[in-house]
């Protein structure tokens, strides 16, 4: 039974991953796809053996256990040749199994960096790309220095060939890759800090936009993002013009949350977490602090509600004495109540402060009911599935300056049951999900918008 399944799932992911971009050539004779796979391979420190007899007992203690999953993984991954291939939970601290990974990914054609999590947790990233689709032009990591000693990797490549019709032209053919893992939130406070995580990672990115004077181009960020779609952080990349890859294929909206399943985590809870997200260089984007305040006031009012209070109450809980108005105090003294600050993994001084100045837009120091509802009570984060420039513009204005973006052609879940929003228990390559998405390249102008 289980080489029937072997058997029909590989020939299943193949047409996915390898043969997609055969296929896509003759479909697309302007381009070939390239593909992405996102993987979190359950690294053996964690891996429990025989978790009800003894829950102390790992993976990593039999290396006839993690040696053979792990060829299986590579199996599995080398089968897809996907053009770029994202891991997390890589056991970066044993030799032995990096250089597995190393000699079969670098024998395939694949070049790959690792990383490690701060203060030797043993784990880390693995980022590879296949040498005959990318040019590599920088590679950075980055170390979050937070709770949970979680990094990045943020890799700059070129489309070489077969994308080289595109060769001798005026069109960018970059492109910026984040791999990461975000903290677990083990309890509520920690879902701030996967919020500021993915801040830093953006700003991160602005900034080395920024420094190297680069112009929009296409960004993935891919990995074990630990949160759902119902989550503060996936609604904060979606106001920054993210979407997600695999609801953008199967034309899920944001509150298809339950369609789909990526991760049975140590609890025992199902739960999608796995993303690919995709930010177009024609999207409309706003300024990053404005899309992380919306985020913060989001939570803020997340609290609120939970709390069972209304818009006059929480006015009320945001004031101080018999004022009829927020003052700063009054602010900082809810924020420490909510236990968004007041602990080693709240806000910072810098934090609320900026808060402050998104909510008091008159510079009054004071917020009056109004203002309340404003700034603070009706602040959202858009989802923004407009494409401004792109609807307006098909191309053919040669004064816009032109760069490659991408559509999202196909995207598919390994095992095929956690696209039912069902975790299949006869599956024991990881406690992920496999996440390949098949993107055709295409040309678009840059958007003018980005700040």
């Amino acid at each position: 039974m289980r080489t029937d399944r072997w058997a029909k799932s590989m020939g299943r992911i193949s047409r996915i991953g390898s043969f997609a971009i055969s296929s896509s050539i003759k479909e697309n004779q302007q381009q070939p796809c390239i593909t992405c796979t996102t993987f979190n391979i359950l690294a053996p420190i964690y891996k429990r053996i025989n978790h009800e007899q003894d829950p102390s007992c790992r993976e990593s203690d039999y290396r006839a256990y993690w040696l053979a999953r792990n060829h299986r993984i590579l199996d599995w991954l080398l089968n897809e040749r996907s053009s770029i291939i994202c891991l997390q939970e890589f056991w970066v601290g044993n030799e032995e199994l990096v250089n597995l990974y190393e000699k079969r990914l670098g024998d395939a054609g694949y070049v790959s960096f690792k990383l490690g999590r701060t203060n030797n947790r043993g784990d880390g990233l693995l980022i590879a790309v296949q040498k005959e689709y990318f040019n590599i032009l920088n590679y950075k990591e980055l170390h979050f220095n937070d709770f949970g000693d979680r990094v990045a990797q943020l890799l700059h490549v070129e489309l070489a060939s077969p994308f080289s019709q595109w060769r001798n032209s005026n069109i960018r053919q970059e492109i910026l890759i984040v791999n990461t893992h975000l903290l677990f939130p083990h309890d509520s406070t920690l879902s701030l800090v996967r919020l500021q995580q993915v801040y830093k990672i953006l700003q991160y990115v602005e900034s080395y936009q920024n420094d190297f004077q680069l112009k929009p181009m296409p960004i993935m960020l891919c990995g074990d993002w630990n949160g759902s779609k119902r989550g503060h952080v996936y609604k904060f990349l979606r106001s920054q013009g993210f979407v997600s890859s695999y609801d953008t294929a199967h034309q899920y909206t944001d509150a298809d949350a339950h369609k789909w399943v990526s991760h049975r985590n140590h609890r025992g809870n199902i739960c999608a977490v796995d993303f690919i997200w995709l930010l177009n260089p024609d999207k409309y984007r706003k300024l990053l602090k404005a899309s992380w305040s919306e985020a913060v006031f989001g939570m803020f009012k997340y609290l609120l509600r939970r709390a069972s209070l209304t818009e006059s109450d929480a006015f009320s809980f945001l004031k101080v004495d018999n004022e009829d108005c927020i003052t700063y105090f009054g602010f900082c003294e809810a924020l420490k109540q909510l236990s968004l600050t007041g602990h080693c993994h709240g806000l910072s001084e810098e934090e609320i402060k900026d808060l402050w100045l998104q909510a008091d837009v008159d510079g009054k120091g004071v917020l009056d009911f109004k203002e309340f509802l404003q700034q603070i009570w009706s602040s959202t984060a858009p989802d923004r599935d407009d494409n401004k420039n792109g609807d307006q513009d098909d191309g053919s204005n040669d004064a816009q300056e032109q760069t490659i973006g991408f559509s999202v052609k196909n995207a598919v879940l390994f095992p095929p049951e956690v696209e039912k929003g069902r975790w299949p228990e006869d599956y024991s390559l990881s406690d992920h999900a496999r996440l390949t998405v098949v993107f055709l390249p295409i040309r678009m102008p840059c958007s003018q918008l980005i700040c």
